[in-house]
C-alpha cells in the first residue's frame, strides 16, 4: 500500500519504520517542515509538507497514519474518511468521547477502514496470552488487575501532555486507555465505573494519576454471578517505569511484565493450578529485543483492508475507552477539554 503519515514525532516514526519494505511511503507532514523533511529523507520518493491537507489529498496515498497531538487527532481523521481513504489513527483518538463520536459516525458513511492505534494488543506477550486463553483452560474471568506507570522527565509539566487545551486531559487518556482498552479485550463492556484521578507531584492542570474500578454487572457472563472487574492504576509518578497485567481465570492467572526497553524485558507468566492445588504449575515466556507490536498491529490492519473486514481495537473501542474515561473525569470534577483547535504537532 501507499501510506501517508500526519505527525512525524516519535510515533509518526515508529510507525514509518513498521511499514516494511513491501508498503511505500509517499507523503509526510508536520506543522515543523523541517521535522516532515527529516523522515521524508530516509524514503525514496517521499514528499514532504507542513500542511496535512496535502498528505490527506495526495493523489497516490491510499491509508494515512495520524500521530498528532490529540487535539487534532479528530480534525485530520474526518478528512481522511470523508476522503474514503484507510486510516490508522493513533489513540486515543480524540480529546474526548463527543470528538470521537463525530468521526465514527462520519466513519460509517465512508468507505474507510479505520484502526485505532492499540499497539499493546499486538507486544508477543499478548498475543500468546490470547492463544491460551481462548483454549479455555484458564476458566472464567474473574478479575483484572492493571499497573502502568512511568517517571516523567524534568520539563515534563511544560510539555504538551501538560495541556489540557491540546490533550484533553492527562495520565488517564495517555497510558490510561491502553489498560482499558486491554481491559475489555477480555472482560467486555464495564457499566460501573468508580474510581479517582488527581495531580500529586507535577504542577500542571491536568492528572498525573489514575485509579479505576471497573466492573461488569452482566451476571450470565461473570463468573458464578460475580461482576467482573478490572482494578487499573496508572501514574506518571511511577519513577521506575513499569506495566504489569494480570488476568485472573477460574483454574489460572496469566500475568504480562514489561513492555519492554525502559520497562523491562516483556515476560508473560501462566500460573496453571493443579487438581491438588498447592503451588502451581508455572511457565514463563520471555520476548527480548525490538518491539514488534507496531509491525504486528500495521499488518494485521493491511490485512483487514484486503479482506474487507474490520479490525478491532477500532472506533468504537476508542469511544468506549473514552467514555470510561469521562465518567472518572467527572467523579473527580475534572472537566474534559473541549477547547479550539490549534495546529498539529507530533506526538514525543
Amino acid at each position: 500500500m501507499k501510506i501517508g503519515i500526519v505527525g512525524c514525532g516519535l510515533i509518526g516514526q515508529k510507525r514509518a519504520k513498521a511499514l516494511r519494505l513491501n508498503h511505500q511511503l509517499v507523503a509526510v507532514a508536520d506543522v515543523v517542515e523541517q521535522r516532515a523533511q527529516q523522515l521524508a529523507s530516509g524514503y525514496p520518493g517521499c514528499v514532504y509538507f507542513s500542511d496535512w491537507r496535502q498528505v490527506v489529498d495526495h493523489p497516490e496515498v491510499e491509508l494515512v497514519i495520524v500521530a498528532t497531538t490529540n487535539n487534532m487527532l479528530t480534525p485530520v481523521a474526518l478528512a481522511v474518511v470523508k476522503a474514503n481513504k484507510h486510516l490508522l489513527l493513533e489513540k486515543p483518538g480524540a480529546r474526548n468521547a463527543t470528538e470521537l463520536a463525530e468521526l465514527v459516525e462520519a466513519a460509517e458513511e465512508s468507505q474507510s477502514k479505520v484502526k485505532v492505534g492499540f499497539n499493546h494488543r499486538f507486544h508477543p506477550a499478548f498475543l500468546k496470552a490470547r492463544e491460551i486463553w481462548e483454549t479455555g483452560e484458564p476458566g472464567e474471568l474473574m478479575f483484572i488487575r492493571g499497573r502502568y506507570g512511568h517517571g516523567g522527565r524534568l520539563g515534563y509539566e511544560k510539555e504538551w501532555r501538560a495541556d489540557p487545551e491540546i490533550a484533553g486531559g492527562g495520565e488517564l487518556l495517555d497510558q490510561g486507555v491502553h489498560l482499558i482498552d486491554l481491559s475489555r479485550w477480555y472482560a467486555g463492556e464495564f457499566d460501573s465505573v468508580e474510581g479517582h484521578v488527581a495531580t500529586y507531584f507535577w504542577q500542571m492542570p491536568v492528572e498525573d494519576s489514575g485509579f479505576m474500578l471497573l466492573k461488569s454487572t452482566d451476571g450470565a457472563a461473570s463468573n458464578k454471578g460475580q461482576p467482573r472487574v478490572a482494578w487499573l492504576h496508572v501514574s506518571c509518578t511511577e519513577w521506575k517505569n513499569l506495566f504489569s497485567f494480570e488476568i485472573f481465570g477460574r483454574y489460572g492467572k496469566l500475568q504480562i511484565d514489561g513492555l519492554g526497553g525502559s520497562y523491562g524485558v516483556e515476560r508473560l507468566t501462566y500460573y496453571r493450578m493443579l487438581p491438588e492445588m498447592g503451588p502451581p504449575e508455572t511457565t514463563t515466556w520471555e520476548y527480548p529485543g525490538e518491539d514488534k507490536s507496531w509491525i504486528l498491529e500495521f499488518n494485521y490492519f493491511v490485512e483487514c483492508i484486503e479482506q474487507n473486514r474490520n479490525p478491532e481495537g477500532n472506533l468504537h473501542d476508542a469511544l468506549a475507552s473514552l467514555k470510561v474515561v469521562e465518567k472518572l473525569y467527572k467523579l473527580s470534577s475534572v472537566d474534559g477539554a473541549t477547547l479550539p483547535q490549534s495546529t498539529s504537532q507530533p506526538k514525543d
